[in-house]
């Protein structure tokens, strides 16, 4: 499942186990590109994994928070502490592998 991050509250979705959070804008074309990609995993995987979606324009106080300087940009959380940081779209196959070295 995907759970849409508002009011720059991760804390209740990202406290325990592993989170992978993107980081994304309306406005984005490669957030576009990612966004159904990054769905369909949230489907796929979601049983162990909790998959956020945060909007950098409507979260700016959490973007600054996880320094996001580019959308998008995905971050792998174990227990609330970031291990691992993407940028930019990555392919279904690309992000899946990624996903799990660092679960």
């Amino acid at each position: 499942m995907l759970q849409t991050v508002q009011n720059n509250n991760l804390n209740e979705a990202a406290t325990e186990g592993v989170a992978v959070v993107d980081f994304s804008a309306t406005w984005c074309g490669p957030c576009k590109m990612l966004a159904p990609v990054f769905h369909t995993l949230a489907q796929e995987m979601g049983e162990d994994t909790t998959f956020c979606t945060v909007d950098v324009d409507q979260n700016m106080q959490l973007a600054q928070q996880f320094r996001v300087s580019a959308v998008p940009t995905v971050v792998i959380l174990k227990n609330g502490k970031e291990v691992a940081r993407s940028m930019g779209f990555q392919p279904k196959e690309r992000l899946k592998a990624w996903i799990e070295s660092n679960q």
